[in-house]
């Protein structure tokens, strides 16, 4: 089968695993396809096929690359409109065991970083259309716990957050990450 053949059976993003079920040499596919341009690695093992256009999102790339997952603290925030400042690097928050602080990735001009979270945080998502997005309030909590501080507490759009639903997710947390989040119920009245 020829490279822009075995393209089109593949997604927009795909794994060494995937291109392995179409082509007899997974290595021998990947690298001509590398060379000629068709398709970009994201990382080890993760590739994108240039034949979708537009390019995948810096979002549904970071949920594809380890799942299950979500994107969390600052970037969300900024989605759903609690901060103003545009973030540079993208949060994704993960199950998976092999996530930690080097674990970077670049796409787009900006950084991927996965961090990884017990089970038990793991919640307070829902799917936004090719990839999962955290509440306002989940990404205020996960900032909080994984950055030690109120990101942007001065500028933060109080409108934005339902108070009653924080306090809420907040039982699950920290007595350190309730504290921090306390402060918020005074700024919100």
């Amino acid at each position: 089968m020829k490279t822009v053949d075995t393209l089109k059976e593949l997604p927009a993003l795909f794994r060494y695993n995937d291109a392995a079920k179409y082509t007899q040499s997974a290595n021998v596919f990947l690298t001509r396809a590398l060379g000629k341009n068709m398709i970009t690695r994201v990382c080890r093992g993760v590739y994108h096929n240039a034949l979708f256009h537009p390019r995948p999102r810096i979002e549904e790339v970071g949920c594809f690359v380890k799942s299950p997952s979500y994107v969390s603290c600052e970037w969300a925030m900024n989605t759903h409109g609690v901060i103003i400042q545009a973030p540079s690097v993208c949060t994704v928050i993960t199950l998976a065991p092999n996530a930690g602080a080097r674990d970077r990735i670049k796409w787009d001009g900006s950084t991927i970083e996965f961090s990884r979270i017990s089970a038990k945080l793991f919640f307070g998502f829902s799917n936004a259309g090719g990839f999962n997005l955290a509440s306002p309030e989940k990404a205020l909590l996960d900032a909080v716990y994984l950055r030690g501080a109120i990101p942007f507490v001065d500028e933060l759009e109080m409108d934005r957050l339902d108070l009653a639903k924080l306090a809420g997710m907040s039982v699950s947390y920290s007595a350190a990450v309730r504290k921090k989040v306390e402060v918020l119920q005074g700024m919100g009245q």
